[in-house]
């Protein structure tokens, strides 16, 4: 079984990833990890990645042909990423949704530190930059937008809901197509 969780940062999609991967027994893949490392290693910000990569065609490339690999030659797994239900069409795709003031409270709380901003406010700022800067690009290279929601096959509000709860959802959902058993 593959599950591919999507949604704008700050939605829970890592964490209901993890944990989801956990619950199943499955390995967890994440671009997001995945950008945060280039960044590293390009030694600049995520937004900075993400502003290159608008010019720069090749930075996603890599994180498509990574995905693509991923779908054609591994069968079980849970992988976070913006658009991995374009690219392993076979999956299961989830779509974690909350509203930016969510997403932005959640971002600056995370231990992300290599997005540290100031406030809150500051954060939603780079959020909607950084939300339009993917949406711009993803909609230029592959004709996808991945706030559609007619892409997915579940759609989940994580606006005060727990990790555990979100979870649950997914898992009530599997269960209910007869993907899994009563785990």
């Amino acid at each position: 079984m593959i599950i591919t969780i999507s949604g704008k940062p700050g939605t829970g999609k890592s964490s209901i990833a993890k944990r989801l991967a956990e619950k199943l027994h499955l390995k967890h893949y994440s671009t997001g990890d995945l950008m945060r490392q280039m960044a590293i290693e390009r030694k600049m910000s995520l937004i900075q990645l993400s502003e290159l990569a608008q010019k720069d065609p090749e930075i996603d490339r890599e994180l498509d042909e990574r995905q693509k690999k991923l779908g054609k030659t591994e069968d079980n797994f849970v992988i976070d990423a913006r658009i991995a239900f374009h690219f392993i069409p076979k999956s299961i795709k989830i779509y974690c949704d909350a509203n930016m003031d969510t997403a932005a409270q959640r971002v600056f709380k995370s231990k992300r530190n290599e997005e540290k901003l100031p406030s809150v406010n500051a954060t939603k700022k780079e959020l909607a930059k950084r939300i339009a800067s993917e949406k711009m690009r993803y909609k230029k290279y592959y004709g996808v937008d991945y706030y559609d929601t007619k892409n997915y096959d579940l759609i989940i509000d994580t606006n005060g809901v727990t990790v555990e709860d979100m979870v649950k959802t997914v898992l009530d959902f599997l269960k209910e197509k007869k993907l899994i058993k009563g785990k």
